[in-house]
């Protein structure tokens, strides 16, 4: 499953409002319960907050990669979000992000494979310095998965 094929335009805002990590998050996982990827909003929040207590999900370059395996996910997908202004967040290399790539993957063994597969995917392309400013500057869904291509 390629990064670029599971891209859902439901689960995707490059305009996003949030002011600060806590409504990133949120906002983000709304849009993934809203289109039927997760069951339990909150449940599966706690799952993703507990994973950022494990470690960095800032990899750098403004770029942030929150997850979390959760017994709540029904579907695998990852929510894409873009801010204009600059998010506080712990980062490698100490700087804010601005472009957010939150997975939800379920918490079974075939669903940790897959996680591990899709992160390390996606890492591999946002270390691409082209594939990264064509993602800075997609303004929708057709330039965005355009960009992972």
């Amino acid at each position: 499953m390629a990064v670029e094929k599971i891209l859902d335009q439901r689960i995707i805002d490059l305009n996003m409002k949030a002011k600060n990590k806590e409504e990133v998050l949120s906002y983000l996982a709304e849009l993934l319960k809203r289109a039927g990827y997760i069951d339990d909003l909150n449940g599966y929040l706690e799952d993703v907050y507990l994973r950022e207590q494990e470690g960095i999900t800032g990899i750098g370059n403004h770029v942030a990669i929150p997850h979390g395996k959760s017994d709540f996910v029904k579907q695998v997908g990852i929510a894409v979000g873009k801010t204009e202004q600059m998010i506080e967040w712990e980062s490698y290399d100490g700087e804010p992000s601005n472009l957010f790539f939150l997975f939800a993957v379920p918490s079974n063994s075939e669903g940790a494979k897959e996680h591990l597969r899709l992160i390390s995917e996606l890492a591999g392309k946002l270390g691409n310095s082209v594939t990264l400013e064509k993602l800075r500057m997609a303004k929708n869904y057709s330039e965005l998965t355009k960009a992972f291509l």
